[in-house]
C-alpha cells in the first residue's frame, strides 16, 4: 500500500496499531503529546507492556516504516487513538478527542480519510469530530472521509486479536466506511462489518456494558453466596454447563479503560432509561469497599487493630502493566481510610509506581497481618506458599480472584479466605 498513515495517540491501542500497519509495509508516522514516550519509542524502547510489541517496534523502525514526533504530519489517512476518560462526576471527557482532531486539521488534504479508534459515547464523531474537521474547508463525505472503527482487543493479546477479531466500521458515508474497510484489510483476517458511525459507536459501548452488567451480576451472587455458605466460583462453574448460560466471574471490582468507563457513556446519554446499566456500575464500583470492609472484619476477628496488609497486584488485570481504573488502587484507598497500613507489590508495574509499592515481594510481605491478592498475574499463581509462609509473621490470605490453589496454601499453613466463598472450608480462622 502506498498510502501514508498518521496515528495520533501512541498508547495501549495506538502504538500496536501503528506498528501493525508498519509491519505490513505501510509508511506510518506516530504522534503523541507525551515527549518522554515519543523519545522512548524513537529509541526502540517501550513505555507500555504488550506481548510481541518490542520486536515488532524494532522491525518497524529498522525497516524505515515507522517514525514518531509530537506533532502531526501530512498523510493520506489519520487514525485517532487517544483516551476518552470520564470526569469525576462520571460524565465523558472528550477533550482529548477534540484536541487530537483539531491537531490534524492543518494537515488534511482532499481525499484524506480520518478514522476514530477510541471508544466513545454515541454521537461523538458527529458532535465532536465533524465540527473540528469542517474547519479544514473540505467537504465532508466528498473531499474528506470520516469513520469510526473501534478497537476490539484485550491487553496481552492485542496483536493476535488485531488480526483475527471481526471489526466494526461506521462511516459518515458508505464510501467512508468502504475506504476504512479497504485499509484494515491490510492485516485484518476477521470479517469487517460496515454500518454508520453512530451505530458503530453504540456497538462498542454495548459490548463493554454487557460485560460490566454480567460482572455486576456475578458480584451480587458472590455477596449472596457468602451469606448462605456457598462457594460462588463452584456454583458459577456448574451454572455455566448450561448451554445458554455464561455468567462472568466476580472480583474486587472492574478496571481498565473500557469496561469501567464505557457504561457511564450510556448513563449520561439517557439516565432515565439506563437503570440496569447504572446499578451495575454502582455495584462494581462498590466492590473495592466491600473487599476493604471484609478485610477489616477479618482483622477484627483476630483482634488486630491498625492492621498491616500486603496487596498483591496493582494492574487492573493479570499479566499487564495497565493500572487505568484498577480496582486494586481503590481497594488500597479504602483500606487506608480504615486506618490499615498498606504495602503493595506488582511485578509488571515498573514505570509509574504506586506510593505503596515495594520493589520486592519480600519487602511487601514483611511484618503484615494479611495478604490480599487483587490481580491474577501468573507470577502470583505460581507462588510457593511453603516458601512464603516463612516470610510473613501471620499466614492469612484473602484471594479475590480465585487464582490460588486453596488446598496447597492451607497445607502450607496459610489461613485461606476467598471472595464469594461462604462454605465452611473458606471460613477465616
Amino acid at each position: 500500500m502506498d498510502k501514508k498513515i498518521c496515528v495520533v495517540g501512541l498508547g495501549y491501542i495506538g502504538l500496536p496499531t501503528a506498528v501493525m500497519f508498519a509491519n505490513s509495509g505501510v509508511q506510518v508516522h506516530g504522534v503523541d503529546i507525551n515527549e518522554t514516550a515519543v523519545n522512548m519509542i524513537a529509541n526502540k524502547q517501550l513505555h507500555i507492556e504488550e506481548n510481541g510489541l518490542q520486536e515488532r517496534l524494532e522491525r518497524a523502525i529498522d525497516e524505515g516504516k515507522f517514525t514518531v514526533s509530537t506533532t502531526p504530519v501530512e498523510a493520506d489517512v489519520y487514525i485517532v487513538a487517544v483516551p476518552s476518560p470520564i470526569n469525576p462526576d462520571n460524565t465523558a471527557n472528550l477533550e482529548y478527542i477534540r484536541q487530537a482532531t483539531a491537531s490534524i486539521v492543518p494537515f488534511v488534504k482532499p481525499g484524506a480519510l480520518v478514522i476514530l479508534e477510541s471508544t466513545v459515547p454515541p454521537k461523538t464523531v458527529e458532535n465532536i469530530m465533524l465540527p473540528e474537521l469542517r474547519k479544514s474547508n473540505l467537504t465532508l463525505g466528498e473531499d474528506l472521509f470520516v469513520s469510526h472503527s473501534p478497537e476490539r482487543v484485550i491487553p496481552g493479546k492485542i496483536f493476535e486479536e488485531l488480526v483475527n477479531n471481526d471489526r466494526i466500521v461506521g462511516g459518515i458515508t458508505p464510501e467512508s466506511a468502504q475506504m476504512t474497510k479497504d485499509l484494515y484489510k491490510t492485516f485484518v483476517q476477521g470479517e469487517i462489518h460496515l454500518t454508520d458511525a453512530t451505530t458503530a459507536e453504540l456497538v462498542k459501548v454495548m459490548e463493554n456494558t454487557y460485560r460490566d452488567v454480567n460482572i455486576a451480576f456475578a458480584n451480587e451472587l458472590a455477596k449472596i453466596a457468602e451469606t448462605i455458605g456457598v462457594d460462588i466460583w463452584e456454583a458459577i462453574r456448574f451454572a455455566n454447563f448450561h448451554p445458554r448460560v455464561n455468567i462472568h466471574m466476580p472480583g474486587p471490582g472492574v478496571g481498565g479503560h473500557c469496561i469501567a468507563v464505557d457504561p457511564w457513556f450510556l448513563v449520561e446519554l439517557n439516565p432515565a432509561e439506563a437503570q440496569i446499566i447504572h446499578k451495575a456500575r454502582l455495584t462494581n464500583d462498590g466492590m473495592p469497599e466491600f473487599v476493604a470492609e471484609k478485610t477489616k472484619g477479618l482483622l477484627d476477628d483476630q483482634n488486630i487493630k491498625d492492621g498491616k496488609v500486603a496487596v498483591l497486584g496493582l494492574a487492573f488485570k493479570g499479566n499487564v502493566d495497565d493500572m487505568r481504573e484498577s480496582p486494586s488502587l481503590t481497594v488500597i484507598k479504602e483500606l487506608q481510610a480504615r486506618d490499615i497500613d498498606v504495602k503493595s507489590f506488582d511485578p509488571h508495574i515498573k514505570n509509574a509506581k504506586h506510593a505503596t509499592q515495594k520493589d520486592t515481594l519480600e519487602e511487601a510481605l514483611a511484618d503484615v497481618d494479611l495478604i490480599i491478592l487483587t490481580t491474577d498475574h501468573d507470577e502470583f499463581k505460581q507462588l510457593n506458599p511453603n516458601h512464603l509462609v516463612t516470610k510473613t509473621p501471620k499466614p492469612f490470605i484473602l484471594d479475590t480472584k480465585n487464582a490460588l490453589d486453596r488446598n496447597k496454601w492451607e497445607q502450607a499453613g496459610f489461613h485461606y479466605y476467598k471472595l464469594g466463598d461462604g462454605s465452611p472450608a473458606g471460613v477465616f480462622s
